[in-house]
């Protein structure tokens, strides 16, 4: 057989005990797989601080209204009720202008300043990258459409709505719960720029590059 074989210049190695050929070498990855996770949590990361400012803006407005309401059904015009002495007192009145009483003669200025800060809230959100700006948004924008909402809706007719306020300070003005959502956003806000910080998260120490690395990498709310 192995003379027919050579003869015939057959090979003399069985088809089975032939060499391997190697295996192709894996193609290096291209880091696509790992930027699609990088912007799957910065997205998930953008959409908690929307949820976010939506809960704060819900409870800002919800406890200005409600408070409102009850101001209306047990308080009288004219009949203030002291809280703390005759510091703090609750006191009913309509307020044509703007928070704390002021400019009752520019009703209608007033509506459309509210209308301006409700587009300025809506476009900054847009760039949100902090927990701690979503809620000063929030409340800014409860604050803002809790006042809205009277101007429209309330007597004597839609953009010249009188205001309840009923939260006496020292008779030096009256407010609601509203004109509180409305400072306490500014002194946050004011806090968050003394400190640095960006709407989009960045501080002093870190550019909008570092800044928008942290949001994608890290999907915890950062201040």
């Amino acid at each position: 057989m192995r003379d027919m074989q050579d003869e015939a210049g057959a090979p003399l190695i069985a088809a089975h005990d032939a060499p391997t050929p190697p295996s192709p070498t894996p193609e290096p990855s291209t880091g696509s797989s790992d930027t699609g996770d990088t912007h799957s949590v910065a997205s998930r990361r953008r959409r908690m601080l929307f949820v976010l400012m939506g809960i704060t803006a819900v409870v800002a407005y919800a406890a200005d209204q409600a408070t409102k309401i009850w101001a209306q059904n047990t308080l009288t015009t004219g009949e203030p009720v002291d809280v703390v002495g005759d510091h703090i007192r609750l006191n009913l009145i309509r307020n044509a202008g703007a928070a704390f009483s002021i400019g009752n003669c520019a009703t209608w200025v007033m509506t459309l300043v509210a209308c301006g800060v409700l587009v300025f809230i809506l476009r900054t959100a847009r760039r949100i990258g902090s927990s701690a700006w979503a809620v000063a948004l929030g409340l800014l924008l409860g604050g803002s459409l809790g006042n809205l909402t009277d101007r429209m809706v309330r007597s004597p007719g839609p953009g010249r709505g009188q205001v309840v306020d009923f939260i006496d300070y020292f008779g030096f003005f009256i407010g609601n719960v509203a004109d509180i959502a409305i400072v306490g956003a500014a002194a946050f806000i004011a806090l968050l720029a003394a400190r640095g910080i960006g709407i989009d998260g960045a501080r002093p120490h870190q550019g909008r590059h570092e800044a928008t690395t942290d949001v994608h990498d890290d999907g915890a709310a950062h201040v």
